[in-house]
């Protein structure tokens, strides 16, 4: 017999699924010998009063045995003599997008401007240790995109789009934990996704599949109103229909876009800093206890929005047990991102604060017109490295001293290994940004006592949350409106917002592709 229970446990109660046998026994007069399995279905930790509960749905085997895979798993055909589609970029949408292509009986011809995965570790490093960035090869760019070197959070909202499950499902059958498939925010970490991304990729070479790392796609080849195939930076000319999935910060190609006539449009961001607690400090405002968060529970999370001069104010991908990292993707920028490794066991929590923004709120939007969020925040970019002098030092300030607006003049230890100088980022930042993060701050502070504190460190900018261009597309065909066979897919074309909704939207793409090839 198979139960599904719901279960309301103390964390030693919930701390490992024999544990919870032992508490089903206990309480519903089940003996314990005919408990043959308990798997987590859903887990969340509820921390809203004094005493922490864990909300735990499971399903125990009661004299009988689970089969043995927890997930459903696909099997990829080989599509080597296939028709051919070209998917450009290589991180979440791509690599979904081309795994659906394949399970569709297409083949799909990856072209990636940044290295492999392992190889792209090394140029990460070099960040640090020399102060420069691979324009090819960085936090943004190469394999696995933006997310593989940047946390691998999982959480999304974006489930009428797609199967999120499916999504989960496809990274348990390439060697994530099964641990997503029940977390209520569920994480990878950066230890463990770069295997995982290199599993996908060695997936769709076995199927007949091409990836290409190396290769930047400089020009798309229209004819007539249809995408007929690009060509790379090499010369080299691959034809055929094209899934455009090159990542947020891949600006040449909206620049490419926009000389060509292709029609794209401006798109609202959110601009702040990279805001850096102990984590500690964290453990004991969320949950209430002066001691932190003890044995059983794991590095305390917390998420923050409200409203401030008609603008949402909030905090974006949080990272508790976390890094800060330096995500430019070109020379004279600098741009802050966060990470976690699976464990979370640093001793800070960082979180992206940020400020809504709208094409309207940009000072020059008359003037460059779709381009000008992109051009604003280039810009911020660039002022930011200004003032970090002009290394990727970052500049940095208490976050109390930014919300009285004083220089800070010594400032606390950080992960962010590139280091950190002492600036007055409420002078330099627009005052549109910075006003709006002072009142946040206060509000934030007031509901959750502790949190504004002289012991967190802004850390400038936050400016790569989502992609300043959205490239407009049919919304049944997901085509481009204006070129046949071209298919803008994923953040990098403005309809997702990380790994997962990314991932469908790849395989939505794909989807619709091979549609129009059944005509």
């Amino acid at each position: 017999m198979i139960k599904e229970i719901q279960l309301r446990l103390l964390p030693q109660q919930a701390a490992s699924e024999q544990v919870i046998a032992q508490y089903i026994s206990k309480s519903r007069g089940i003996d314990l010998n005919s408990i043959k399995a308990v798997h987590t279905l859903k887990r969340s930790i509820d921390a809203r009063q004094k005493t922490i509960y864990v909300n735990i749905s499971v399903r125990a085997y009661i004299n009988e045995i689970p089969d043995d895979d927890e997930f459903k798993r696909i099997t990829y055909p080989n599509v080597e003599e296939k028709e051919r589609v070209i998917v450009v970029g290589a991180g979440p949408a791509g690599l979904f997008a081309a795994l659906r292509l394949i399970e569709l009986g297409i083949c799909p011809i990856i072209i990636e401007r940044g290295k492999n995965v392992h190889d792209r570790k090394k140029d990460i490093a070099l960040i640090s240790r020399n102060q420069t960035v691979n324009s090819e090869s960085n936090y943004c760019f190469g394999e696995g995109g933006a997310g593989a070197y940047s946390d691998g959070k999982l959480y999304t909202r974006s489930k009428k789009r797609g199967s999120v499950n499916r999504i989960l499902h496809i990274l348990c059958q390439h060697g994530a934990s099964i641990s997503i498939l029940s977390d209520a925010h569920p994480h990878i970490g950066t230890d463990k996704l770069p295997s995982i991304i290199e599993n996908i990729r060695n997936q769709i070479i076995s199927a007949g599949g091409e990836v290409h790392f190396d290769t930047r796609m400089d020009k798309l080849i229209i004819k007539n109103g249809e995408i007929i195939g690009i060509e790379t930076h090499k010369g080299k000319i691959y034809t055929g229909k094209v899934i455009l999935a090159t990542g947020h910060s891949a600006r040449d190609v909206y620049y490419h876009l926009y000389n060509s006539g292709i029609p794209i449009e401006a798109k609202g961001i959110a601009v702040g800093v990279r805001l850096e607690h102990p984590q500690d400090l964290i453990d004991q405002i969320q949950y209430h206890n002066p001691n932190g968060r003890g044995k059983y529970l794991p590095a305390a999370e917390y998420n923050f929005v409200t409203q401030i001069g008609g603008r949402g104010v909030y905090s974006f991908c949080m990272c508790p047990g976390g890094f800060i990292v330096p995500a430019a993707s070109g020379p004279e920028q600098i741009v802050v991102n966060g990470m976690s490794p699976s464990h979370r066991g640093s001793k800070w929590a960082n979180s992206g604060m940020v400020v809504e923004i709208k094409p309207e709120d940009i000072p020059d939007y008359s003037i460059h017109g779709n381009l000008a969020v992109m051009k604003f925040q280039e810009e911020l970019e660039r002022l930011c490295y200004v003032n970090g002098n002009c290394k990727q030092t970052a500049p940095a300030q208490r976050m109390t001293d930014f919300v009285t607006r004083k220089g800070s003049f010594d400032l606390p230890e950080t992960s962010y290994t590139p280091g950190v100088i002492a600036s007055p980022l409420h002078f330099w930042m627009p005052e549109f940004i910075t006003t709006r993060l002072q009142e946040g701050f206060k509000y934030f502070g007031k509901i959750s006592k502790g949190f504004l504190t002289r012991e967190a460190l802004m850390i400038g900018v936050e400016s790569r949350t989502s992609s300043p261009i959205r490239i407009p597309r049919d919304k049944e065909k997901l085509e481009h409106i204006t070129i046949k066979g071209l298919y803008p897919c994923g953040e990098g074309a403005g309809y997702a917002g990380g790994i997962v909704s990314a991932a469908i939207d790849g395989e939505r793409c794909a989807e619709a592709l091979a549609a129009s090839l059944s005509k």
